[in-house]
């Protein structure tokens, strides 16, 4: 990160950008040129070598190597085997292109805090978990230039702050289209809250699901919680408890399944035997439970790495392809899910 007349940070997110408006061609000639690539005209040439220089901006390869850089990664809180498989990502990531990370959360500081104490370290950027961003914050960052990349994003972000997450929607529809392939047609689904991005696309995709198979969706048989094991217990405990039980849940994260197989075992009902569960995440803890959990699996880790590959691309000027980046899920089968007892089917 280069500095301004008064010795502090100044971000080259954007930068380019703007050299390129003020020369007058595109972005992919001024990325020539940092690079030094000779398919470049000779005026051309000097007229963007003379920006880059009046601008300060430092080619990545230049800079001093005895001032590592600096990335900050701010999660919601520090709990649970998502938040930690995205920070070991991250952390990996960084560390192989030589990049220090400080680590924190947003619940005892805001993030707008954060962007303070990012331009007092010197960091190159942030990366934010799972985090709901103020409009003040996202016109600080867009104001400053400060290269912020989001990882799950609750609420959506103005185009000009990137996010990375995952194809929900497909993920939660594969998931589904397999419990209607075993037969179930009385599915119910622990959902997330409608507020969060993904807990909207995962049960926007459930119903897709539903409608391909010409199942009506019944809102009878749907509930939405938090990412959370005992709002899911409870809400399964209802599901549960209603005149028409359903024969399957579809939980829209691990620990809510957790909570589903924990109400199934206090009913006495057998999984799969009696009620199939299906998860979305594919964490850890989904392997380990009793029974494995089938689950759609997120490329968890690789979200931080990706994110942290963004960042670093935005620190050198550079904006991503995309302001939103998904990486694809796959479904993994386990021992939760069977097709329904025949005295159990629904009609």
């Amino acid at each position: 990160m280069t500095v301004d007349d008064n010795g502090r940070p100044r971000a080259q997110y954007g930068l380019l950008t703007s050299i390129a408006q003020e020369a007058g061609v595109s972005l992919s000639t001024v990325s020539k040129v940092v690079h030094r690539r000779r398919d470049v005209g000779t005026v051309t040439r000097a007229r963007v070598e003379e920006l880059l220089a009046r601008h300060g901006y430092v080619r990545p390869w230049e800079r001093d190597p005895g001032m590592p850089r600096q990335i900050i990664a701010i999660f919601r809180d520090l709990s649970g085997p998502y938040t930690l498989e995205v920070a070991r990502g991250i952390v990996d990531a960084a560390g192989e292109l030589g990049v220090h990370v400080v680590t924190g959360t947003a619940g005892r500081r805001s993030i707008s805090q954060w962007l303070k104490e990012a331009a007092a370290l010197g960091a190159v950027g942030l990366i934010v978990v799972i985090s709901m961003l103020a409009e003040e914050d996202q016109r600080l960052i867009v104001e400053q230039r400060v290269p912020v990349v989001l990882v799950d994003p609750l609420s959506a972000p103005t185009l000009d702050i990137p996010s990375i997450g995952v194809t929900n929607w497909s993920g939660a529809k594969d998931a589904v289209h397999h419990l209607v392939g075993l037969g179930h047609t009385r599915i119910a689904m622990v959902a997330g809250r409608a507020h969060s991005l993904a807990g909207a696309a995962r049960l926007h995709g459930y119903r897709a699901a539903l409608e391909e198979a010409g199942i009506a969706y019944d809102p009878a048989i749907v509930r939405s919680t938090d990412f959370d094991y005992g709002e899911a217990l409870a809400a399964t405990s209802h599901l549960l408890g209603i005149e028409r039980p359903p024969t399957a849940v579809f939980a829209a994260s691990d620990a809510q399944a957790l909570g589903v197989l924990e109400s199934a075992r206090q009913r006495g009902l057998r999984v799969p035997d009696d009620l199939a569960v299906m998860s979305f995440d594919d964490t850890v803890v989904a392997a380990m439970a009793s029974p494995p959990l089938s689950a759609v699996r997120q490329p968890i880790e690789e979200l931080g790495r990706e994110a942290t590959r963004v960042l670093l691309q935005m620190a050198d000027g550079f904006p991503p392809a995309s302001p939103r980046i998904e990486l694809v899920t796959e479904l993994v089968l386990r021992t939760s899910t069977a097709a329904p007892a025949k005295n159990l089917c629904g009609p």
